[in-house]
């Protein structure tokens, strides 16, 4: 350790080997040395690291964190963050809406009067630009590039039932004359082939009540007393201006346009397109939604 000296003049003691004053000064006075002012603390690591400490222990650390975390977003701070995420969802919805409402749609098969064209556990994607999109709440229609053409298979509102959406093929366009003999569909006096269509019911059945409406669309000479029409030979008829024929390819168990009757051009909601999903609802599985998808299906163009 540090040794004092003492002698005239002197009246001080330093220690040796630190920097800080040890004791109090010597007054000053005649034949005495004058107090010396205190060193500066020794600026070296050991001073930092007690700096740092202090520094940390006074709260000084944490403006600097928050400037790594940087500035709120918003005038609100943390709920400023959270109105953006709520903004990008809106907007999300929004635009989920508008291409739902007039560019495409999708649609659920629930009933089997397609099959074997469409199954019960199809999911498709109907083009809704095409022919021109209806304006919600009216029978306006958005421009169109494409009219309904024969064989489409077409998503339309029936006349008959609210709030539903039904899947046909067109079979019947407008100054067609319709006729059906023996399951044997004719259209303008020419029998038609329809690779597409399945018939599971060879027995044929009775006059239906809900055919009567034909008798007002009727050819001439066929006298509308007499008109007894069944579900496999019904006609001739004569489908009106802006109006269309619709068809189950599931004939013997399909309610269609031979029941309800024609529908008008502005009830058709767009062309089926493709399959983008599909699984066998029937299956007596668990998880049948991922077991029993039909992945051969997905992609497969509508025709």
């Amino acid at each position: 350790m540090g040794s004092a000296k003492a002698g005239p003049g002197r009246g001080r003691a330093v220690g040796i080997g630190w920097a800080e004053q040890v004791g109090p000064p010597s007054p000053a006075g005649p034949g005495r040395g004058h107090a010396r002012e205190p060193l500066a603390p020794e600026e070296g690591p050991l001073s930092r690291r007690r700096q740092e400490r202090e520094r940390r222990r006074s709260g000084s650390e944490r403006p600097r964190r928050r400037d790594r975390q940087g500035p709120p977003t918003g005038e609100g701070g943390r709920w400023g963050g959270t109105g953006e995420w709520i903004k990008s969802i809106i907007i999300t919805l929004v635009l989920l809406v508008v291409i739902r409402s007039f560019l495409v749609q999708t649609f659920v098969i629930t009933s089997g009067s397609m099959e074997d064209t469409l199954l019960v556990g199809d999911f498709l994607m109907v083009d809704r630009v095409a022919m021109g999109t209806r304006i919600p709440g009216t029978t306006a229609r958005t421009p169109a590039y494409s009219e309904p053409r024969r064989w489409d298979v077409l998503v339309f509102d029936p006349a008959h039932e609210d709030r539903m959406k039904l899947v046909k093929r067109l079979v019947g366009m407008p100054g067609d004359t319709l006729e059906m003999r023996d399951k044997q569909l004719w259209v303008n006096g020419e029998p038609q082939s329809e690779p597409w269509v399945r018939w599971d019911d060879l027995d044929g059945d009775d006059e239906h009540p809900w055919m009567a409406w034909q008798r007002d669309h009727l050819v001439g000479g066929v006298d509308p007393g007499q008109y007894r029409p069944t579900r496999d030979n019904w006609g001739p008829l004569v489908v009106p201006a802006e109006n269309y024929f619709m068809l189950g390819d599931n004939r013997d168990f399909s309610l269609d346009s031979r029941y309800w009757g024609l529908i008008e051009r502005w009830r058709i909601e767009g062309r089926a397109l493709f399959f983008y999903y599909s699984y066998d609802r029937t299956a007596p599985t668990s998880f049948r939604f991922i077991r029993e998808a039909r992945w051969d299906r997905v992609g497969k163009r509508i025709r």
